[in-house]
């Protein structure tokens, strides 16, 4: 199962229509995001996926933005601080991390295939021990880094980090 992640959105609704369109040629109906998604209207343009979101730092009003998500489809969007659970048969869980205990904590306890965050803006490709941690990086902010979102096989374990041209 391939799967799209992406994270720190703030509100570039270009370059995340960029990445959705990206996720459908490639055929990806489930998404990680790793948080700052930042408002409704961001969390709207993401209709027709399954989203697994994590809350970010910068979301206002933060349940706002946890509604917007889970009303895309009430029955399968996973919203909250951390998300723990399987894809596929894969265990992966997700943090924005800004909270870092929590982040540090997915990883030691060793359980997870893949470990997903966001916050920092840089991507993020490291095993430590048996788990995978990924950071696809950030499609908005207002510091510069180039824009990018992965694409992760779970079962294979093929991460592939895309550019995002700025919109």
């Amino acid at each position: 199962m391939r799967i799209g992640v992406l994270s720190d959105t703030h509100n570039n609704i270009g370059n995340l229509r960029k990445a959705l369109q990206i996720f459908r040629e490639k055929g990806i109906t489930t998404l990680v995001h790793c948080g700052d998604m930042a408002n409704i209207a961001t969390a709207q343009q993401m209709a027709g996926f399954n989203v697994i979101y994590v809350s970010g730092n910068t979301d206002s009003p933060p349940e706002a933005v946890k509604d917007a998500v889970w009303l895309l489809d009430p029955n399968h969007n996973e919203i909250g601080n951390v998300y723990s659970g399987e894809l596929d048969g894969v265990k992966i869980a997700a943090t924005h991390g800004h909270l870092t205990h929590e982040l540090d904590k997915l990883i030691k306890t060793n359980k997870y295939a893949f470990v997903f965050h966001g916050h920092t803006h840089r991507k993020r490709n490291e095993t430590i021990k048996q788990t995978r941690v990924i950071n696809p990086g950030a499609l908005g902010g207002a510091r510069y880094e180039p824009r990018s979102i992965a694409i992760v096989d779970l079962v294979e374990g093929h991460v592939k980090f895309l550019h995002v041209t700025n919109y």
